[in-house]
C-alpha cells in the first residue's frame, strides 16, 4: 500500500512532465483502435448492404476464377431467358426475376461530366428490381417505365446537382443512348460509393446487353416455410448438369464480402503497420521520460532507500507510474480512436464515398486491443528506468540529483550496436547481390531490422562525433551561447541519441520510400524511352475498354500513319507438360511490335503473328519448360480449345509488358465468340511525318464526347505514372507523419525536463549575465542540434535501405538508381525547422524563471 501511494503521488507531482508521455501513449493507442474501428464499419456497410440486395437464391453464370471477361468485352457474361420459366417451376420457388446489370458502362450529362465516382467505385446500371426495391426507396419521381426513362441513386443526384426532368446519356459496348431522369432513389443502407442507375427491364436488356433475350442474373424467392438450402437444392434440380451457379443468400453475401476483403485487409495492416512505427517511436519518448524522472528524483529516491525501500520496492513503484500512465494514455486513446475513425469516414464522404456514422462499429477487442496495448508499451518501455532506480543506493541521498552513468553498461551497449549495425550492412549488401527475390527480400528485412536496432543502440557513442561536426557547421556561429547548447547536448549522450532515434526511425523510412519511388520512375521512364515506339496511347482512366463508337472516333482521326488495337484474352493456357493455368492473352495487330519493341530470346516475334501462333515470355518458358515450335492448348472464353504453336520466346526483362503471351488478334477472333470477343483495352497511334501536334490534336478531339478515356503521348505517359507514384507516396507520408509528431513530442519533452533537471544551473548562468533571449536561443539551439542529429542518422540509414532496396528491385526490373537529393534535403532542412519548433516552450518556460527561486532549488 505504501508503494502504491508514493507510486500516486509522484505521478500526480509530475503529472506536468508525463502530458506529453501521455500524449504519444495516446496518439499511438488512438491510430490503432482508429484503423479497428474504420475496418470493422466499413465491413459492417458492406455487410448490410450485401444482405439487404441479396435474394433467398441467386442464379448467375458459371464463372472461373480471374475471369475478367466482362471488363475486358464491355459487356456482361448472359442466361438465356428461357431459364427463367424452367427456375419458376421448380420445387420450393415463389417467384424468379429475371435481373440485368453492367459494370462497363459511362454515364454523363449534357457537357459529358462523367457521373462516376471520383474514388474508383463502379457506375452500375441494372433494371429496377425487387431486389432493388428492398435495398432503396423512390424518393423523387418514379421508377423508369420505358426507353427514354432512367433514375439514379440519390447520393450522386445529390453530388452531381441532378433533378428530375435532366438528360443523362450512357455509353455501353452496344451504343449511345439518352434518357431523362425520372426518379431518384436513395439507399435504406449505406452505399459505399457506386453511381447506380437503373431502366426498365426491355431498355436494360436492349441497350446493356444488345437483345431482348438475355439477363445477367435470376433471383428466386423462397416460398413460405422453404429455407435457403431447400429452395437451391430445388432450383439445382430444375437446371440440371447444366453450368450455372447456384447461390443461396449467405453464399452470395460471404462471396461479394470476399471480393473486398482482400482491398480492406491491406488497408488495415497498412494503417497498423504505421501505427507500430508510432508506438515503436513513443517508446523512446517513455524511455527518455522516466530516465530523466529517475534521474532527478536520485536523492528522494536514495532517502527512501535510507529509510528501508528495498530495490523492488522502488523498481515498482516508478512501474506503478508506468502502469498509471499506460492506463490514463490507453483510455484517452481508445476515445480518440473512435473520433479518429469518425474523421476517417467524413474524409471519404468528402471524396465520394459515402459511409453512415450510424454504421459506426466498435467491438469489445477494440479497445481490449487498445487498453493492452497501450498499458504493456508503457510498462515495458519504463521497465530499464525501473530497474535502474532499483539499483540507487542510499549514499545517493547525500548527493546532488543525477547519477553518472555506468560507463561500462556504455561500452557495452555500444559494442553490441556497433556488431548489430555490421551484421545489418552485410544483409544489406547480401540483399544487393541477391539473384532471387525470395531470398534477397529476408536478407532486406533482416538488414533493415539490425541495423535499425544497431543504431538506436550505438546512438549515444555516435552523439560525440556527430553533434560536435554539427555544432561545428551550425552552433559555433553563435559564439559562447552556440557553444553552451553543444555541451548541453553532449551531456547526456544516452538521452540525446535516444531523443535523435526516434526522430531516426520515422525520416529513415521517409527517405528509403523516397529512393524507391525515385527508382520506379526513373526505370520506367527509361523503359518507355528505350521500348515504346507509338507515339500516343488511348486508354480509359478506369480500366474499362475502348468501346466500338470510341474506336470509330479515333479512326477517322487527322495526321495518324497507324492505329494499332490491344486486347486482352482471358483463356486457359495448357502447356506440353499438361499444366494448365488461366492466364491473359495479348491478342494485338502486328503493327504493335513497332509500338512496343520487344527482345526475344529464341525466334521472331512477327512470326508468332502468324495464323494459329503466338508468343510466350521467358520466365513462363523457363518454368514450363516449352520452346520454339511447341504447341500449347488453348481454351477461350466461350469458344472452343485449339492448338497454337509457339513461335517466339520474349524476354520478360522489361518493366512494360513483363510476361505477356503474344497472338494476332484474328487468330484469337477465330476462337471466340462475337459477343464474347474483347474490346479494345487500349488503342497505340503513330503520327504521320511531321504531324505530331495535329494527330495529338486530332485524337483528343475524336475522344471528346467520351470523358471516360485519354489520349497520352509520353510526356504525359510519364507524368501520370509520377503522380500515380507520388499520390501513394503522400497517403504514406502523411501516416508517417504519426511517427514523426510523436518523435517532435520527444523532443520537446526531453527539452522541457531537462530544463527542469537544469533549474539551478540556468538560475546561475541568469545571475552571472545570460539574458533571457540567450538563454531561449540556447535552448532553441540545443532541440535543432538534436533533431539535425537524429534527421541525419535517419537519412543515412534510410538511404542504406533504399538503395539495397533498389538493387533488389532491379530484379524485377526496376533497373536505375535515382537518389531523389532534392526530398533529401529539404527533410534535413525540415528537421532543422521542426526543432525549432519543438523548443519554443520549453524555451519560453526556462526564459520566465526567477532568478533567485532558480538559485534556491535543490
Amino acid at each position: 500500500m505504501t508503494v502504491w501511494k508514493t507510486s500516486m503521488r509522484n505521478f500526480f507531482a509530475h503529472k506536468g512532465r508525463m502530458a506529453l508521455s501521455a500524449v504519444a501513449v495516446l496518439l499511438s493507442v488512438g491510430f490503432v483502435c482508429g484503423t479497428l474501428v474504420f475496418t470493422d464499419t466499413m465491413n459492417t456497410t458492406f455487410d448490410k448492404l450485401f444482405a439487404t440486395s441479396s435474394a433467398d437464391v441467386t442464379v448467375t453464370p458459371e464463372k472461373e476464377k480471374n475471369d475478367n471477361s466482362e471488363t475486358h468485352a464491355g459487356r456482361p457474361v448472359t442466361l438465356p431467358a428461357s431459364l427463367l420459366r424452367t427456375i419458376a417451376g421448380a420445387e420450393g420457388v415463389q417467384a424468379a426475376e429475371g435481373t440485368v446489370s453492367s459494370m462497363s458502362v459511362t454515364v454523363v450529362d449534357r457537357e459529358n461530366k462523367n457521373m462516376g465516382s471520383d474514388t474508383g467505385a463502379p457506375t452500375i446500371a441494372s433494371n429496377w428490381s425487387s431486389a432493388d426495391a428492398r435495398l432503396m426507396d423512390i424518393t423523387s419521381g418514379r421508377e423508369p417505365r420505358g426507353p427514354t426513362d432512367l433514375m439514379v441513386d440519390a447520393d450522386t443526384a445529390e453530388k452531381h446537382g441532378l433533378k428530375l426532368g435532366d438528360e443523362l446519356r450512357t455509353i455501353a459496348v452496344t451504343g449511345d443512348f439518352t434518357a431523362r431522369i425520372s426518379g431518384i432513389a436513395t439507399f435504406r443502407a449505406t452505399n459505399p460509393g457506386a453511381t447506380v442507375v437503373f431502366y426498365d427491364e426491355k431498355t436494360a436488356q436492349q441497350k446493356l446487353l444488345g437483345g431482348p433475350d438475355r439477363y445477367t442474373g435470376v433471383n428466386v424467392t423462397a416460398r413460405e416455410g422453404v429455407g435457403e438450402e431447400e429452395l437451391k437444392a430445388g432450383v439445382a434440380a430444375a437446371l440440371g448438369a447444366d453450368s450455372y451457379r447456384i447461390q443461396t443468400k449467405a453464399e452470395a453475401s460471404e462471396e461479394s464480402k470476399n471480393d473486398i476483403a482482400s482491398f480492406l485487409d491491406v488497408m488495415k495492416y497498412a494503417m497498423l503497420g504505421f501505427a507500430g512505427v508510432a508506438l515503436l517511436v513513443g517508446i523512446f519518448l517513455i524511455i527518455n521520460t522516466f530516465s530523466m524522472l529517475v534521474a532527478q528524483r536520485t536523492r528522494e529516491i536514495g532517502l527512501m532507500r535510507a529509510l528501508g525501500a528495498s530495490r523492488r520496492q522502488v523498481n515498482r513503484s516508478v512501474l506503478l507510474e508506468a502502469v498509471l500512465l499506460g492506463v490514463f494514455g490507453s483510455l484517452l486513446g481508445i476515445g480518440a480512436g473512435i473520433g479518429l475513425a469518425v474523421g476517417l469516414m467524413q474524409f471519404m464522404n468528402a471524396i465520394g464515398m459515402n459511409l453512415s456514422t450510424d454504421d459506426l462499429t466498435v467491438t469489445w477487442v477494440t479497445p481490449v486491443v487498445g487498453f493492452v496495448l497501450g498499458v504493456v508499451v508503457t510498462v515495458v518501455a519504463a521497465y530499464l528506468p525501473a530497474r535502474r532506480a532499483g539499483t540507487v543506493s542510499p549514499m545517493a541521498a547525500l548527493r546532488d540529483a543525477g547519477t553518472p552513468g555506468d560507463g561500462r553498461a556504455g561500452r557495452i551497449r555500444a559494442g553490441i550496436g556497433l556488431t548489430l549495425t555490421a551484421l545489418g550492412a552485410a544483409g544489406l549488401f547480401a540483399a544487393a547481390r541477391a539473384d532471387e527475390a525470395a531470398q534477397g527480400s529476408l536478407f532486406l528485412a533482416a538488414g533493415v531490422v539490425l541495423t535499425l536496432i544497431g543504431f538506436v543502440a550505438v546512438g549515444p557513442l555516435l552523439v560525440s562525433f556527430v553533434v560536435k561536426g554539427l555544432s561545428a557547421v551550425v552552433l559555433r556561429l553563435f559564439g559562447p551561447v552556440g557553444r553552451m547548447a553543444e555541451r548541453n547536448a553532449l551531456r547526456n549522450p544516452r538521452r540525446t541519441g535516444a531523443t535523435g532515434s526516434a526522430l531516426m526511425i520515422g525520416l529513415a523510412l521517409v527517405a528509403c520510400l523516397s529512393v524507391a519511388a525515385s527508382s520506379m520512375v526513373a526505370s520506367a521512364n527509361q523503359e518507355l524511352d528505350k521500348s515504346v515506339g507509338a507515339d500516343f496511347t488511348v486508354r480509359s482512366n478506369t480500366g474499362m475498354p475502348v468501346l466500338p463508337q470510341a474506336q470509330q472516333a479515333l479512326a477517322k482521326a487527322e495526321g495518324i500513319a497507324r492505329l494499332t488495337h490491344y486486347k486482352l484474352v482471358t483463356a486457359t493456357v495448357t502447356a506440353p507438360d499438361g499444366t494448365s493455368e488461366r492466364t491473359t492473352l495479348s491478342a494485338t495487330d502486328p503493327s504493335y511490335m513497332q509500338d512496343l519493341r520487344r527482345e526475344t530470346v529464341a525466334g521472331k516475334l512477327a512470326d508468332a503473328y502468324a495464323p494459329g501462333a503466338m508468343s510466350v515470355g521467358d520466365e513462363y518458358a523457363e518454368k514450363r519448360k516449352v520452346k520454339v515450335g511447341d504447341e500449347l492448348t488453348v481454351a477461350f472464353p466461350g469458344g472452343k480449345s485449339t492448338k497454337l504453336k509457339v513461335a517466339a520466346i520474349t524476354s520478360d526483362d522489361v518493366n512494360v509488358d513483363k510476361g505477356a503471351m503474344y497472338l494476332d488478334i484474328a487468330t484469337a477472333a477465330a476462337h471466340t465468340p462475337a459477343e464474347r470477343m474483347p474490346q479494345d483495352m487500349a488503342l497505340f497511334a503513330k503520327a504521320a511525318e511531321g504531324q505530331a501536334e495535329q494527330a495529338y490534336a486530332s485524337l483528343k478531339a475524336a475522344v471528346a464526347k467520351y470523358p471516360q478515356y485519354r489520349v497520352l503521348n509520353s510526356t504525359d505517359y510519364k507524368k501520370d505514372l509520377k503522380a500515380q507514384i507520388d499520390q501513394l507516396l503522400n497517403i504514406i507520408y502523411g501516416l508517417l507523419g504519426l511517427a514523426i509528431i510523436v518523435a517532435v513530442l520527444g523532443v520537446v519533452n526531453t527539452l522541457a525536463l531537462s530544463v527542469v533537471e537544469r533549474t539551478r544551473e540556468i538560475g546561475l548562468m541568469r545571475a552571472i549575465g545570460l539574458s533571457r533571449r540567450q538563454l531561449r536561443r540556447m535552448i532553441r539551439l540545443e532541440s535543432v542540434v538534436i533533431a539535425l542529429f537524429g534527421a541525419l542518422l535517419g537519412l543515412a540509414l534510410g538511404l542504406a535501405w533504399g538503395m539495397s532496396a533498389q538493387k533488389l528491385l532491379a530484379l524485377e526490373g526496376i533497373g536505375v538508381l535515382e537518389i531523389p537529393w532534392t526530398t533529401i534535403v529539404t527533410v534535413f532542412l525540415a528537421s532543422a525547422l521542426v526543432g525549432l519548433l519543438a523548443a519554443l516552450v520549453p524555451a519560453f518556460r526556462a526564459g520566465r524563471m526567477n532568478v533567485l527561486n532558480a538559485i534556491a532549488t535543490e
